[in-house]
């Protein structure tokens, strides 16, 4: 008994757990987390490891070689959105011979922020914009988009703007004058979006983030703060989490 103790903890000694969540996860949807666990020691494997969350999700591994990592994947989903502890994980093992199960417990520090669930809508709560949301585009001259004009070359323009096929049949330079979309900013009002809740309401936004922000400015007013229009995934994750904190302080 003394020696399968001693086999049985040394076992799942060296063993260091981790969680790992995604970059987004929105409440209601199952997240997909990375559950690893890393084998410190230097000189056995351990055997029957099986990782298990606080949710109740588990990860059984037959075998974790000595100075490496395994991972695995498990699904969580939280019904609010906030801020959510990521809580503990046990590594649990019954070798060597399966009489006892023995454990360690770690907490996992910091937390994840879930955000609100996502709700279509059409509206930005914007007055006209909330007719066609994503619709308004104004043109300028640019660098991009299609070609509009020919016209004679000035001396300013860039010389890959230059057309050579038009130019070598004239006795001037020309050059190509290209048109550029510009889509107009989407700001979008939570108090004037559709919805009898506030839950509603920011649900409503988050889809509106969500769904434009890779391809046109987004800004929000919130509660009285006026978030400015900006585009792309780091901008878009900045204002979910704005939503997803709502209220919290």
């Amino acid at each position: 008994m003394s020696v399968t103790g001693l086999a049985g903890m040394y076992n799942i000694k060296k063993l260091i757990p981790d969680l790992h969540p995604p970059e987004e996860i929105y409440a209601g949807i199952p997240a997909t987390f990375r559950l690893s666990v890393k084998n410190n020691g230097c000189y056995l494997p351990s055997f029957l490891i099986r990782l298990e969350c606080q949710t109740g999700q588990f990860i059984v591994f037959p075998v974790v070689l000595q100075n490496s990592t395994n991972n695995g994947t498990v699904f969580f989903t939280f019904n609010q959105r906030g801020r959510v502890p990521l809580g503990r994980i046990t590594v649990k093992s019954p070798y060597p011979v399966s009489f006892f199960t023995r454990y360690w417990s770690f907490e996992i520090d910091g937390a994840v922020t879930v955000f609100p669930h996502l709700i279509a809508t059409y509206s930005s709560g914007g007055g006209e914009e909330s007719q066609a949301t994503g619709a308004a585009l104004r043109r300028e001259r640019g660098l991009s988009g299609e070609l509009e004009r020919i016209y004679p070359y000035s001396g300013s323009e860039p010389l890959r703007m230059i057309h050579w096929k038009h130019s070598a049949r004239s006795h001037d330079l020309l050059v190509k004058g290209f048109g550029r979309c510009v889509v107009a900013p989407l700001m979008i009002d939570l108090d004037a979006l559709p919805g009898q809740e506030v839950e509603e309401r920011l649900s409503r936004a988050a889809w509106l983030v969500q769904r434009w922000v890779g391809e046109r400015p987004v800004g929000m007013l919130l509660g009285g703060r006026v978030l400015l229009a900006g585009i792309g995934k780091r901008h878009g994750l900045m204002l979910l989490k704005e939503l997803a904190l709502y209220g919290s302080d």
